[in-house]
């Protein structure tokens, strides 16, 4: 049990440094080109976390990710409210939920 936790927990510090630097060319481009390329949105987004350390985690890794920032963490709801530079899919805001879940919940 404990050693699948460890698992999972390098496999979301791999996927979370991964999308660090996706996000982080994403919106170096987004700001070299300018103009139409960013539209700031502010989305919730539901997530299946429960527990509040999870859903913390999951909020620092978003803020930790350019382009994203939780602004909210409704933990009742288990509701996140996130910032983002242009619109995209609650997945792609979050595709370290997996690994988070696995880890802690």
């Amino acid at each position: 049990m404990f050693l699948n936790r460890v698992y999972h927990g390098i496999t979301y510090l791999a996927v979370l440094i991964w999308e660090i630097i996706k996000a982080t060319s994403d919106t170096a481009m987004r700001a070299v080109k300018g103009g139409d390329t960013i539209d700031p949105v502010v989305i919730d987004i539901k997530t299946d976390l429960t527990r509040p350390v999870s859903q913390a985690l999951l909020a620092n890794s978003i803020t930790l990710t350019p382009g994203t920032l939780t602004i909210d963490i409704d933990s009742e709801n288990q509701i996140l409210k996130v910032a983002i530079i242009a619109p995209r899919s609650e997945e792609e805001v979050i595709p370290f939920e997996p690994y988070i879940k696995k880890m802690l919940e």
